[in-house]
């Protein structure tokens, strides 16, 4: 299971148990071209979503993105106020990542996307810091793998 796939469960997990979240899809919020990171858009638009969420009295956060856990101290500071961050890499084997890859891609961006991400998990495991929880989701539902994260914010379980 794919982060996407995590976090649309852990939305219903906690929607069915009458937990108030939101959900916010950081892939999208500086998904442009050409790329405007050097523009901290990202967190400039994470800031404003936030904050219209806190205005609504909302207090958890689900939030999925590819590189997330490397960047968590800007995330964190772009929401303004000071948040407990429950930080979470899913992990998986090469083949699962290739298998879940294949699905989702077609043609000749397939062979292109397996060895990118092989080589960004392997890099992400190197450089993440040891106190991200590591969800590893191979042979595991994304039920599963989605009460596991919400057990590990410490957030009602379903």
């Amino acid at each position: 299971m794919g982060k996407t796939s995590v976090a649309a469960e852990i939305h219903e997990q906690l929607s069915v148990a009458g937990v108030r979240h939101c959900l916010i899809e950081g892939d999208n919020l500086d998904q442009a071209y050409p790329a405007p990171w050097e523009h901290k858009l990202a967190e400039r638009n994470l800031a404003a979503m936030w904050g219209n969420y806190r205005r609504l009295g909302y207090r958890r956060l689900v939030y999925t993105n590819t590189a997330s856990v490397r960047v968590i101290d800007e995330l964190s500071a772009a929401m303004g106020d000071d948040p407990r961050v429950t930080a979470v890499l899913l992990t998986a084997g090469d083949t699962t990542a290739a298998e879940r890859l294949a699905r989702r891609e077609i043609g000749t961006a397939l062979r292109r996307h397996v060895e990118r991400s092989a080589l960004a998990a392997r890099e992400l495991d190197e450089v993440v810091a040891d106190w991200v929880h590591r969800v590893p989701t191979d042979g595991r539902t994304v039920t599963e793998i989605a009460a596991e994260v919400i057990g590990l914010a410490g957030w009602p379980a379903p």
